[in-house]
This record gives structure tokens, C-alpha cells and sequence, in this order.
């Protein structure tokens, strides 16, 4: 696959073949992941572990939440924890390079086997079922996506535990998300959006399905394209880790949720992102076999600590 092939939908690949013990198979899934991964940065991926009968606990718990009042939201909301952990109201994430915040609110579930320097995790004493699938799921997740990591590593040419003891205890974000209901879509600011245009922070993302449609991502020669999964996939993108420890051969591609037609905005939208993140000290600086005198070096060196902060400053969740 070119870099230039232009691509009408994300690929979509199954891990059991990188799972299955058959090195032909094994071989098949680093190459295609690969080869998805330096083109759009998106694949769809299935037998993914999330079954789906977590997923529809896990949303109903979800969804239990946000219908809930806000004072009872507010409850779980800690500032001091730079919207690491716990609940973030609405209008309090704007991606960076836009005026606008976007029209969700979520909730964020981190490491649930912590270093000591990490915060803890809070849940809603009200719904107890949010906490047993967010942590069922994030376990899920968690695990999937180092295995991702074992193919991606394979494919750069790295050992395939490259990434494991950087991922241990990683600061990895299952994050519920509420893009609520406008109940008056012509008074919205322009340029007001569910979530503009942005690239993820992390290694990898997982995203299982979302309650409605609305994923978009930015193609290489600027046209948008919609993101639909089939029931049975998850879809995958790079985030701008991975994007900066490869000089950019993983590409972490710009993606936004665009608003619904008018007749649709006063209808909520759940999505449920597993962020998975390395842990602080892992340095980012660019591998020497992704620079060449045709590729050269893009990024600046630094840490994924490093990096986590500048942006977090960017998005307005720390000050």
C-alpha cells in the first residue's frame, strides 16, 4: 500500500490471526495493521475481546450516569486532578487550536493497578455498576492494546516486548463521553461542535462502537470520511506518541465528531474511548530506523510525561 492510496474506508483486520500461533497468520496481521497504520492511521479490528454483552452493560451503566442530576455529577469532579480522573462538565475540553469547547462531558477511569504517584481512581456511589464494567472493560482494553503494541513493534522491526514494560501501570484513560442533547441547535455559536478536529494524545486509541454515527477522518488529500465499524469491530487509530516515537511512519490522523442533522441534535451520543497511554518516563524520541535522509527528524525529543502536560495545557484541562 503507497503512502498516496486514498483510502474510501479504514481497513479492517482480525487479531485472532495475530494470536492464532500460525506465523503466516501472525506475519499477515503486522503487515496489514502496518501498512493501515503508515497510510490513514485507522484500522477496524475484530475479536477484540470486548463482548457484546459487556458493551451493552457497560453503556446502559454509562448512560445511567449522565441522566443523572447535575449536582450528583458535580460530586465527582476534582479540578486539582487536571480532569485525569472522575467527571468533567460540560464546556471544559477545547481541542487545541480552536475558541470553542465542545459539547460533551465525561467521565475518566484510569490505572487501575496505580504507581504511588498516581491519583486514584473515584466512582459514582449511585450507579455501582458504572465502576464494575468501566474496570471490567479497561482491563479488557488494556490488554488488547498491548498486544497491539507487540504487532506494531514487529512491524518496526523492534522485539516484540518493546512496549510491555513501558505500558506497565501506564497512565492509560478509559474515558465514558456525553455529547448531551442541544435542545436549541439554532442558538449554538458557530463553530460550536460535539469534538472538533483533533489528534489523540496517546499510543493507541480503542474505540468500540458509539451510540450514533458522527465519526469523521481527515484523508491525506483533505476530504473527510466517515468512520462506521460493524457490530463485531472496534476501531483503532494511532495516536501522536506512536506518531512522534516513529518520526511520523505511524501516522496519527486528525478525526472530529461532527454535529448530527438539526433534527437529531436534541438526541444524547455515548462514546467510550480506551486511551492507552505509556507511562510517564517513556521517552518519545524518534526511533533512528524511522529517520532517513528522505524521512528526517520532525520532532523535538522528550518524555510522554512531557508531552501529556504540554497538551493537557492545550485542551484548557490544566492550568
Amino acid at each position: 500500500m503507497s503512502q498516496q492510496t486514498l483510502l474510501d474506508t479504514i481497513p479492517s483486520i482480525d487479531l485472532a490471526e495475530f494470536t492464532s500461533g500460525d506465523s503466516k497468520l501472525k506475519n499477515k496481521f503486522v503487515g496489514e495493521l502496518g501498512a493501515a497504520f503508515t497510510n490513514i492511521g485507522f484500522v477496524a479490528l475484530k475479536n477484540h475481546g470486548l463482548s457484546d454483552e459487556l458493551r451493552e452493560k457497560l453503556y446502559a451503566a454509562v448512560q445511567k450516569f449522565f441522566y443523572q442530576e447535575g449536582a450528583l455529577k458535580t460530586k465527582y469532579e476534582f479540578p486539582e486532578l487536571a480532569g485525569q480522573r472522575g467527571y468533567i462538565g460540560k464546556n471544559k475540553e477545547t481541542a487545541k487550536g480552536f475558541k470553542k469547547p465542545d459539547l460533551k462531558e465525561f467521565y475518566h477511569v484510569g490505572q487501575l493497578n496505580p504507581r504511588e504517584d498516581m491519583p486514584g481512581n473515584v466512582f459514582p456511589e449511585e450507579v455501582p455498576e458504572f465502576e464494575e464494567f468501566t474496570k471490567e472493560t479497561f482491563r479488557i482494553f488494556e490488554n488488547t492494546g498491548r498486544t497491539l503494541l507487540k504487532a506494531i513493534a514487529l512491524y518496526l522491526e523492534l522485539p516484540e516486548e518493546y512496549f510491555e514494560a513501558k505500558v506497565y501501570q501506564g497512565d492509560s484513560i478509559l474515558r465514558a463521553l456525553h455529547y448531551f442533547p442541544i435542545e436549541n441547535p439554532e442558538l449554538l455559536e458557530e463553530g460550536a461542535v460535539r469534538a472538533a478536529a483533533h489528534g489523540d494524545i496517546n499510543l493507541i486509541t480503542l474505540l468500540m462502537g458509539a451510540s450514533a454515527d458522527g465519526l469523521q477522518v481527515l484523508r491525506a488529500d483533505g476530504e473527510w470520511i466517515s468512520v462506521t465499524a460493524l457490530p463485531d469491530q472496534i476501531v483503532i487509530n494511532v495516536g501522536d506518541m506512536l506518531d512522534r516515537l516513529t518520526n511520523h511512519k505511524l501516522k496519527s490522523t486528525i478525526h472530529r465528531v461532527i454535529n448530527p442533522p438539526v433534527e437529531k441534535m436534541k438526541t444524547s451520543r455515548f462514546s467510550i474511548p480506551f486511551f492507552m497511554h505509556p507511562r510517564a518516563e517513556m521517552d518519545l524520541t524518534s526511533l533512528d530506523s524511522c529517520i532517513s535522509e528522505t524521512s528526517p527528524k520532525v520532532y523535538v525529543d522528550m518524555t510522554a510525561g512531557e508531552f501529556l502536560e504540554e497538551r493537557l495545557r492545550e485542551l484548557g484541562l490544566k492550568k
